[in-house]
């Protein structure tokens, strides 16, 4: 099936020429080229416009779940008659196996698995596998080793009806490509058997099948409803793929074991040779465990290690990933990839650095080190034709690519903010009257320090001015900080003080001040990409306006002020040239990352009890709305799912009688006088 994008909007302002160049510059045979889009140009819907002009797959890789979540969601909205897959990390909790020599303290590896997150990454897969029109969403965890794509595919079942196959050789199969028999159980990555009829739960999939047979012939394949366990649509062909993507023939498997025990004993040797006596021992031990479980079972745990073996690799050669899945004419779209890249390469290294101690003391194999990410060049290698997206793109992205499509005029006339530069001294007081004016105009502001101790000492202080103000930094969960930013934008509080979370990749449209307290201080979070950056959150409203507090134009203010400057001066002369009014990005609040078409209006607490008269009982309505919740997060719906959480507390507390039904309210921290001399506080306020 061809891409077909489905939008009710055509390119406006400079994309249909950006989409153009980087359509030629692809068609070219270009290796390298860079989307420079300023905030608010609309980026998506332009690599959008790319895919559907070339037709070819598409990897996009974003730096974190939040912002592959997002784009995952206009995806599937652009495209909803393609298959739109999501690939990130599939661990809710990871703790990798590690080895402290100091304290002789083994960490065995522990995680929690997302079985949600699971489905969406084999369905990516299977995708991969069975057809053309795929673009895949995924995180930098997509250079992480997968199995080899030859063998998920050798693996796959092709089933149809009327074809020769017994009962006992399909049941089999099934276990080979690591499905698992439960009859009590009824869940993905298993099979359940009743007579002559099989029930399967593809691991990748939100329904099941039923295979039922006659003698040895499959008599017929059905869809099943997991849940109720109803039948519906009759298929002729369906085409069953493994359980996970870690799946190796047991012939491979014998093969591998051999290549195994010859680096054992090799290993044993050497730690022998050495007096390493423990270390002999320990790897011993653990390695002839893996073995059996490898001989009996086809599987053992931590059996990535042993991937060189399994894949048939050579030594320091690079495992299998996603991007191996793909087709040979397929493109790479990084976005935000100043960001984006630096986490690539960064990579590598801290693998290495863990493995090798594990390694030098015994609780690995020396071939464990070929379980790896890619290493930076090998990512370029691979990726064939990339795209670099980001409106603050690195010298490296500039330097590598054959074409820079500047995307700078907005769709919706809007300019970059205007940039006012003021003195440290009194940067608090004056901040917080700068703040009271938006608030005023019903305005919000956004408002950055340099450490999360500022971010509240600071937040305090607002606070006892007499404002509205929350505060957003790393120590506060994912979940929570959407459901801080869904209440900034409905005006539940009228600041946001942040320290670095408040860049990439964020859409505030009720944004219309941002104010960077010392701004000179030069470093990371005071670069020219990061206040470019930070600046762009005020781009998405008509007032849109930057403070920067500085006592000094560093090189940094220097080139962000620079940048600034050009990109207005060409925004106001289109705007100018086409009779264009700047207006505001209009969007609703609980839409950003649910799923595409649907909207909710929850009732609070209150008005759920009372629905029925109050005759329902409370344990009954938390527990439905406990689905509920869980339901939205698996939807990748998190605001919802923040909200009904909130709403639950509050029914758990007793406490649902009226009040406020929002997320929780900052807590009072205890003022730190080094950092009310640091912001220049006022004595009086200390």
């Amino acid at each position: 099936m061809d891409f077909k994008l489905s939008s009710e909007y055509a390119p406006e302002g400079d994309q249909p020429t950006a989409i153009q160049s980087l359509v030629d510059s692809l068609r070219a045979g270009n290796s390298r080229q860079t989307l420079l889009g300023v905030t608010g140009s609309g980026k998506t819907f332009s690599m959008a416009n790319v895919i559907q002009e070339l037709q070819r797959p598409a990897l996009i890789i974003s730096h974190n779940k939040t912002l592959a979540a997002q784009l995952y969601s206009e995806f599937k909205a652009f495209f909803p008659e393609n298959a739109v897959e999501y690939f990130v990390s599939y661990y809710d909790y990871y703790q990798p196996e590690a080895y402290i020599p100091s304290t002789d303290t083994y960490i065995e590896k522990d995680s929690s698995i997302n079985e949600e997150i699971e489905r969406l990454r084999i369905s990516a897969s299977s995708s991969l596998i069975s057809r053309k029109d795929v673009i895949v969403i995924a995180s930098v965890s997509c250079i992480y080793g997968l199995g080899s794509p030859e063998d998920f595919k050798a693996m796959m079942m092709p089933l149809q009806a009327g074809m020769e196959f017994s009962r006992d050789d399909f049941l089999e199969n099934l276990v080979t490509i690591l499905y698992n028999r439960n009859d009590v159980e009824f869940k993905r990555g298993t099979f359940r058997v009743r007579g002559d009829v099989v029930d399967i739960y593809p691991a990748y999939m939100e329904s099941a099948i039923r295979v039922e047979f006659w003698g040895d012939e499959l008599e017929s394949i059905r869809e099943l409803d997991p849940l109720t366990g109803n039948t519906g649509e009759v298929l002729q062909m369906f085409n069953l793929y493994p359980a996970t993507q870690y799946v190796t023939p047991k012939d491979k498997i014998d093969g591998a074991i051999g290549g195994i025990r010859k680096e054992l004993d090799e290993q044993i040797a050497k730690f022998e040779a050495e007096g390493k006596l423990i270390e002999a021992q320990r790897i011993r031990m653990r390695t002839e465990y893996d073995i059996e479980l490898l001989q009996e079972m086809g599987f053992c745990t931590g059996i990535e290690n042993y991937s060189r073996y399994l894949s048939g690799r050579k030594p320091g050669e690079r495992p299998f990933c996603l991007i191996d899945f793909f087709p040979d004419d397929f493109m790479v779209f990084i976005d935000e990839s100043h960001v984006t890249l630096p986490q690539v390469r960064a990579m590598y290294n801290g693998d290495r650095a863990r493995k090798e101690r594990l390694v030098e003391f015994g609780f690995r194999l020396p071939s464990a080190l070929d379980n790896r990410p890619q290493m930076l060049e090998e990512f370029e290698e691979i990726t064939g034709q990339t795209v670099y997206v980001s409106a603050t793109p690195a010298d490296h992205e500039i330097n590598v690519s054959q074409v820079v499509a500047e995307q700078v005029i907005r769709p919706t006339g809007l300019v970059d903010p205007e940039m006012e530069i003021r003195p440290i001294k009194g940067q608090v007081e004056d901040v917080i009257g700068e703040v009271r004016k938006a608030a005023d105009e019903n305005e919000r502001t956004l408002i950055t320090t340099l450490t999360k101790r500022m971010t509240e000492d600071l937040a305090d202080f607002v606070r006892e001015a007499g404002l509205k103000v929350e505060y957003l930094h790393s120590d506060i969960d994912a979940i929570e900080r959407v459901e801080i930013l869904r209440r900034l934008r409905k005006g539940d509080f009228d600041v946001l003080i942040g320290v670095n979370l408040l860049r990439e990749g964020l859409d505030l449209p009720e944004v219309a001040l941002v104010a960077i307290l010392d701004a000179d201080k030069e470093g990371f979070l005071r670069s020219a990409t990061s206040l470019i950056q930070t600046a762009g959150r005020a781009a998405r409203h008509e007032k849109g306006r930057v403070i920067l507090y500085a006592d000094v134009i560093t090189n940094s203010i220097q080139k962000t002020l620079e940048t600034t400057s050009y990109r207005r001066e060409k925004q106001l002369a289109h705007n100018l040239e086409h009779g264009i009014t700047p207006r505001g990005v209009k969007r609703g609040i609980d839409e950003s990352l649910q799923a595409p078409g649907k909207r909710y209006d929850e009732p609070d607490a209150h008005d759920l009890l009372a629905a029925e008269d109050g005759d329902r009982d409370v344990a009954e309505v938390i527990a439905e709305m406990e689905e509920e919740m869980l339901e939205a997060a698996r939807q990748l719906q998190f605001e919802k799912a923040a909200m009904i959480r909130d709403q639950i507390e509050i029914l758990q507390s007793g406490k649902h009688g009226g009040g406020s039904y929002g997320g929780a309210k900052a807590k009072p921290k205890k003022k730190h006088k080094a950092v009310y001399n640091a912001m220049g506080l006022p004595k009086k306020k200390r």
